[in-house]
């Protein structure tokens, strides 16, 4: 080596050990691969507290949460949110695809740049906290790390206090149960345990949501208003944390958008922050449509079965009562022995089994919690020999670390006896589906039981449903429909809320199933022959692609979503009657299509009164919906084959 080259490497070398050493001091910024995210970390005083952990996000040069406090207070020692210097910087990249076993859509790509930050306490104990951050094109997410080098082993984390403190005292939409109903407020008056994800107008053209990720082994965390700093929202744990390290915590994100629409289109972000698939064999896992037997009688069952067939549903639950009393410590979930309460029977539940079978149709078994709690080792593996395809875990506790880490075990003990899993009541979910997609569906939201008004539904669809799929059980022929919103808004429900077990007809009963059996079912609406419902029969439950073409929080809602060639588009509705225009520019150039469309129209002497139009279509149409203050529309899309043209130009040119 010549000492011209000697030199070169030399300073080569030692203006890469000088860059390290200023990048450990100095503020630290990441931007996501498209630039329109940037994430700040910097150490800063606070009240008096040196050297303490902070962090901003800013979108298309927008600051949306600024200089907010990281920190984790830990039982019975000092808490960890001051006096700390940076020890080590390192930042990496990912850029992978990977396609879910189902989901919204078939492709994900998992595209972030990654800022670590390693810290040190300048006093005694010198304890360690390491800080990820990633920054996304769809958002920010960052969590804490607790390493295993450090003089902190054993340790109970009391209370996080993870902060975002936002500029202004936005709009939020706010509910304080899984289940609750959402109310459109300032950040200064949310009260303490905010459900998530929590949505944040910061201006006209950027929408937020603030949620939590990869909830496994952990408190869930809720939302609480900091009593010290205005417009700021910090974390609130729902109990303490028990940690061995090393030790991480869920991620903390904020998803970022132009519009609502755009939050739910970016959703993904909470399935790239889970890990992958842990199921070696998923080909046991099943989306499908469900209807729920509610006379909990042979003669029910096998009626639910006949009409699952006929109309392309692929599963038949058995709710609550089928094991005894589903409230009892005592009732027996090895065993069916029937509620009285609920109903007289007679039920031979082995026989619908084998019935069901032999039709390609699942069966779907309701446990409320208390019978799992006692008696989970036993009746998966039993489930699986008697041929069940699911199990619908109810009234789950939910909240603490032990329920959290005890509901995660049970999915995967569920998955090891090839057994789905629909979790009910207050779980939300937080992206486990990717990790053990036998999670198929959760509650945690004020679906049609809860007999929301359509404005309800439209504050839950771009609130609730940013976190995943939700149970929403969908009625049809309840009363509460016509109460509160129109037939065409019902069957819009079943594109626009995303749920690969898809509960349909929650209330009704097929006509050839008993309508009096002595118990709770005897109330039930029958399933009448409407036109309409071929849309539900040709309607999937997952998709290949997804699209929010118009939506305003509470107010509407126009989304598409693709299953191979065909597309479904739902339209919802709510305080004054709008007319939409749907360009249908996503369509495959240069083919023809046929639009079956779906409409409230009193005029229609059913009692849903929903009109069906057929038209031929393409990508240069634009559709216009025009829906009533109540109202929406339901569209299916199919490619059109030299037939269906043929007749269209035909009944054209009679119509002429």
């Amino acid at each position: 080596m010549t000492g011209k080259k000697l030199f070169l490497t030399c300073l080569s070398a030692a203006t890469i050990l000088w860059l390290g050493a200023a990048t450990a001091s100095a503020e630290q910024i990441l931007k996501s691969p498209d630039r329109n995210i940037i994430i700040t970390f910097d150490l800063r005083n606070v009240k008096g507290k040196p050297n303490c952990p902070a962090y901003s996000v800013s979108y298309k040069n927008r600051h949306v949460v600024v200089d907010s406090c990281l920190a984790l207070a830990i039982k019975n020692a000092p808490s960890l949110e001051a006096g700390f210097e940076i020890i080590k910087v390192s930042k990496s990249s990912n850029d992978t695809v990977w396609s879910p076993v189902y989901g919204e859509r078939n492709t994900i790509r998992d595209h972030y740049n990654q800022l670590t930050v390693d810290l040190k306490e300048r006093a005694e104990p010198h304890r360690q906290l390491r800080l990820t951050f990633r920054a996304y094109n769809q958002g920010a997410a960052f969590r804490y790390t607790l390493p295993g080098h450090g003089p902190v082993k054993d340790f109970v984390i009391s209370a996080e206090k993870t902060q975002f403190h936002f500029t202004a005292d936005h709009p939020a939409w706010a509910v304080y149960s899984a289940q609750g109903k959402y109310s459109k407020v300032t950040l200064s008056k949310i009260k303490n345990n905010c459900e998530r994800p929590t949505t944040i107008q910061i201006d006209d053209n950027i929408f937020a949501s603030v949620g939590e990720a990869g909830l496994v082994d952990y408190a869930r965390m809720r939302l609480s208003p900091a009593k010290d700093r205005p417009n700021t929202l910090v974390s609130s744990l729902a109990g303490e944390v028990k940690a061995v390290a090393p030790f991480k915590t869920p991620w903390r994100f904020v998803l970022l958008g132009d519009t609502p629409g755009q939050l739910l289109e970016r959703n993904y972000l909470i399935l790239n922050l889970n890990e992958p698939c842990a199921i070696k064999d998923t080909s046991w896992i099943k989306p499908g449509k469900v209807i729920r037997e509610v006379t909990l009688t042979t003669v029910g069952g096998k009626a639910c079965v006949d009409f699952a067939a006929e109309h392309n549903l692929q599963y038949v639950e058995y709710d609550a009562g089928w094991y005894g009393p589903e409230g009892s410590g005592q009732s027996d979930a090895r065993t069916i022995t029937l509620d009285p309460k609920r109903s007289r029977g007679p039920l031979d539940l082995h026989d619908v089994i084998e019935y069901a079978k032999k039709r390609g149709i699942g069966i779907i078994l309701y446990v409320n919690r208390r019978a799992l709690e006692r008696q989970l080792d036993e009746i998966l593996p039993l489930y699986e020999k008697w041929g069940i395809k699911g199990v619908k875990y109810g009234f789950v506790q939910v909240g603490s670390q032990k329920w959290t880490r005890w509901l995660h075990e049970a999915v995967r003990k569920a998955a090891q006896y090839h057994l789905m899993v629909d979790i009910h009541d207050e779980y939300r979910p937080t992206g486990y589906s990717r990790t053990y997609p036998n999670l198929m569906t959760q509650e945690g939201i004020g679906g049609d039981e809860t007999s929301p008004s359509n404005t309800q539904t439209l504050n839950i669809l771009f609130n609730r449903m940013v976190a995943g799929a939700a149970d929403n059980t969908i009625c049809y022929y309840d009363g509460r429909v016509a109460r509160n919103a129109s037939h065409a808004y019902q069957l819009a429900k079943a594109v626009c809320f995303y749920s690969p077990w898809q509960f349909l007809y929650w209330y009704d009963r097929p006509q050839t199933s008993p309508q009096k059996t002595g118990g709770a079912g005897g109330a039930k609406t029958g399933i009448g022959n409407e036109p309409e419902l071929e849309f539900f029969d040709h309607c999937p439950t997952v998709w290949d692609e997804t699209k929010v073409i118009h939506g305003s929080i509470g107010e509407y809602a126009v989304m598409a979503r693709r299953s191979g060639q065909n597309w479904f588009i739902g339209c919802m509705n709510s305080r004054q009657p709008r007319t939409f225009n749907v360009p249908l520019e996503f369509l495959a150039p240069g083919k023809k299509y046929i639009a079956h469309i779906y409409s409230d129209d009193k005029a229609v002497p059913t009692r849903t009164h929903v009109r069906i139009e057929r038209f031929a279509v393409d990508r240069d149409t634009a559709l216009k919906m025009a829906v009533s203050a109540k109202g929406g529309q339901a569209v299916r899309i199919v490619p059109a084959s030299t037939d269906d043209l043929e007749m269209f130009l035909k009944y054209k040119a009679q119509d002429n």
